[in-house]
């Protein structure tokens, strides 16, 4: 380990053992905590997933603006291609937060809260723009902007939960007491994942039961299957490097808070 990787450990693991001291089951498992070791893992690979998000964005574009308008919905159906890969990767991110803030919590690993707070202003991000584009979608088929219906509902209280968790991170100075705070309410937020994944299936909803997967296969038209499912690559690619780089920029910016408080000690 380098020395600002020692730093990064020693800084973000008081209370809890330094990666050095870690039992050697823990170091197996958890190998990628190890500041150093994730920082050359993706340093390579965050590249390649920037790139593989711009080409697939811009091959599904393309599909989407060439796909045929449908027979009721018009050209509107188009919006499908955006709304329904930002709500999948919405869940998905705050999965991703929900994980890494078990494992910030539990085995107080500090890769795991700075992964947890990468995750939160992209997923909030990404579940913003699904509430906008799904009210855009649904204003000519339903006749309103906004129902409390329980898929609306549930994922507005997870942008909420996302918007809690930056803002109890904003609110206390002490940098590991927010991240434990913040790491509580993530781990509560996971309760209504399956709320909003199984809202359709338990209550009576305006919005329409899952058409993509499902037990009988897809009920989706073949035209729209290859564009919707480019663009739900191109935003997997696109949350993944854009979480890297979040998680890269936060162990430097941890590493050279470490620094300057180790010099001002030695000043």
């Amino acid at each position: 380990m380098t020395e600002e990787g020692r730093c990064f450990a020693d800084r973000d693991n008081r209370g809890g053992l330094p990666f050095s001291a870690a039992p050697r089951n823990r170091r197996t498992m958890f190998g990628l905590a190890n500041p150093d070791r994730f920082m050359r893992f993706t340093r390579p690979l965050t590249p390649v997933l920037w790139g593989l998000a711009l080409v697939l964005l811009a091959v599904g574009t393309w599909l989407s603006f060439t796909a045929p308008a449908d027979y009721q919905q018009g050209d509107t159906v188009r919006i499908m291609f955006i709304h329904v890969p930002a709500a999948t990767l919405g869940l998905g991110a705050y999965a991703a937060l929900g994980v890494s803030s078990f494992f910030a919590l539990v085995f107080r690993h500090p890769l795991a809260d700075a992964a947890a707070r990468a995750a939160a202003l992209p997923g909030a991000v990404l579940t913003g723009l699904a509430l906008i584009t799904g009210s855009l979608w649904g204003q000519p088929m339903w006749g309103t902007w906004w129902v409390w219906d329980a898929r609306l509902t549930s994922v507005l209280v997870l942008f909420l939960f996302y918007l809690g968790y930056m803002a109890l991170r904003a609110s206390i100075d002490d940098e590991q007491k927010a991240g434990r705070a913040a790491a509580v309410l993530g781990l509560v937020g996971l309760i209504n994942l399956p709320i909003v994944k199984f809202s359709v299936d338990w209550w009576n909803t305006l919005h329409q039961p899952a058409s993509l997967l499902r037990a009988g296969g897809t009920s989706l038209d073949p035209a729209y299957l290859a564009p919707l499912l480019t663009m739900m690559a191109a935003y997997g690619m696109l949350f993944g490097a854009i979480w890297l780089t979040s998680i890269r920029t936060e162990v430097r910016r941890r590493r050279v808070l470490t620094l300057r408080a180790r010099a001002a000690q030695e000043a």
